[in-house]
């Protein structure tokens, strides 16, 4: 999905709609091989509620020439830099997958900076310190497709054009190298409420993996569940965002 115009864009933070005037701040983190354009239906729904701000990793769509960045604490070292001229206001983060580890780590620069973080949604990942040995991003090309496809994520009519395959395969084997290889460093919690949401059919969260992230956080925890895979949100979009809004509201 694709918008026709961007208000206020940037290399890494896109903001499609532009907010009532001192709302609430919400940043997108996209999943493995996703860009900013996968929030641009939350950021319509939104927009009478929150400034939607929709990140865009290097090595995809319009910033397919810049080198990718295979490490979640090299991404959220550079995404914290990038966000702060929004500083200004707390900060919500929402992280799908990859996002939801990168979304973390980014919540916790943030924190031990003396930022406040309003509010954590993790989507569709294990807690940080839940660890599997997985090996996915040193498939060959064909495993690494063979893997998006079962989970969901890429419109099948895109994997089926080899053109476009090429051009997003790097950044998809990056994202992948980040999530898998990604290992969390222990230390003080977070303080702000965490939501975690998964599928109850995802075969990388499983309850006991998705109730852990409770331990990384002094605040108020919730854990909801739906019907579904990995990609459970795109059948439950419109549930997804109204558990975003109540939160935004509060």
């Amino acid at each position: 999905m694709t918008a026709d115009t961007t208000v206020g864009t940037g290399a890494w933070v896109r903001r499609f709609h532009s907010g009532p005037q001192g709302a609430p701040r919400l940043v997108c983190l996209p999943h493995a091989g996703g860009s900013a354009s996968y929030f641009f239906p939350v950021s319509r729904q939104l927009a009478s509620t929150a400034e939607v701000l929709a990140i865009q990793y290097p090595g995809r769509q319009d910033r397919r020439h810049e080198p990718c960045i295979d490490s979640i604490p090299a991404l959220a070292d550079a995404l914290v830099d990038e966000l702060r001229p929004y500083g200004d206001r707390p900060l919500t983060l929402f992280g799908h997958s990859m996002g939801a580890s990168l979304a973390f780590e980014v919540a916790l620069r943030l924190e031990r900076a003396g930022g406040t973080v309003r509010h954590l949604f993790a989507s569709g990942r294990r807690a940080p310190s839940t660890v599997r040995d997985e090996r996915v991003h040193l498939r060959d090309d064909d495993g690494l497709i063979a893997d998006v496809k079962r989970l969901s994520g890429t419109d099948e009519q895109v994997l089926g054009d080899e053109e476009i395959v090429r051009m997003i395969l790097p950044a998809i084997r990056a994202d992948y190298r980040a999530a898998e290889t990604y290992r969390y460093t222990p230390g003080p919690p977070l303080s702000c409420p965490v939501t975690v949401l998964t599928g109850d059919a995802d075969p990388h969260v499983t309850d006991a993996e998705a109730r852990a992230w409770q331990q990384h956080t002094t605040g108020p925890f919730e854990l909801r569940v739906f019907a579904g895979g990995h990609f459970y949100l795109n059948s439950h979009a419109a549930e997804v965002i109204s558990v975003i809004d109540k939160a935004l509201r509060g």
